[in-house]
This record gives structure tokens, sequence and C-alpha cells, in this order.
């Protein structure tokens, strides 16, 4: 998914009612805010793709939100994520904002995973800084956020 103009969004397909470019511009703005000039590459498919990788990868059968995979070694490539569109739709409408938030959001998140945080053992790092650039990026409560209260 790299490509020489920066971060990337990919979709396997683009919905007609989606505002693609929105959040493609939001990726850049992410890899030139929060990862510091160093691009990474996003995918948005389905759920029955997020489920397969989430169980080839971390073990898990069930569709997620979003999963990062970060690159090789050390590199100017961050690596990749992989976003559900039908848990980013079910989300937005669960959390009251347009799905292209919720797609936003859920970057972020993965985001702050290629960049090395990890919410699961970090004692709130994570949690701190996602909320620090979801406040910054105008964006809506969060995903840690959530689980939390």
């Amino acid at each position: 998914m790299s490509s020489p103009d920066g971060s990337t969004v990919s979709f396997r397909r683009t919905p007609p009612d989606f505002r693609r470019r929105n959040v493609e511009r939001f990726a850049r703005r992410l890899e030139t805010e929060v990862a510091k000039g160093q691009p990474f590459g996003c995918l948005i498919t389905s759920d029955t793709e997020l489920r397969r990788l989430n169980r080839e990868f971390r073990g898990m059968d069930y569709a997620t939100d979003v999963l990062s995979f970060p690159a090789a070694g050390p590199a100017a490539y961050l690596g990749d994520l992989v976003i559900s569109l039908g848990r980013a739709r079910a989300q937005a409408r669960e959390f009251g904002h347009p799905v292209e938030e919720e797609v936003e959001i859920l970057m972020l998140h993965g985001l702050l995973h290629l960049l090395g945080y990890d919410h699961e053992t970090d004692r709130g790092q994570m949690a701190r800084a996602e909320k620090r650039w979801r406040t910054s990026l105008g964006l809506a409560t969060g995903l840690i956020e959530r689980v939390q209260s």
C-alpha cells in the first residue's frame, strides 16, 4: 500500500455515499501531525476480511473494527491499517456521527498502534495520546475512552 506520495487509503469497494476525499485528506494530516512525516497505508474493507485477518494473525475468530500491521524492521514506512467499513458504520450509528468520522477515529487508533502504543500494556499512555490527538483533530470520543466509560 505504500506510495511515494505518502500515506494512502484504499477501498475494496467505495460506497456511493462515502466521502472518500475527506478520509484521504485526514490520512495525510495524520501522517504529517501524528506520524511526523512517516507514511502508512490504510485499507477499508468488509467485516468478512477483518474476521479472516483477525483469525489468521491474532487467532481470534470475529470481525473487529481495525487491525494494525507494523512494517518489519526500522523503515520510514510505518505499516498498514485495515478497517472494517461494516463495523465503522455500526459504531457511527451507535455514537451518532458520520461513518467517515468513525473511520478517522479508527485510523487514529490504528496509527497509534503502528507508532508502538499498546493500550493493553502501557498503563494509560496510549489512552492519553489518543485523547490528546482526538481533541486536537476534532474527533468524537475515541475507542479507548468508549471502553473505559
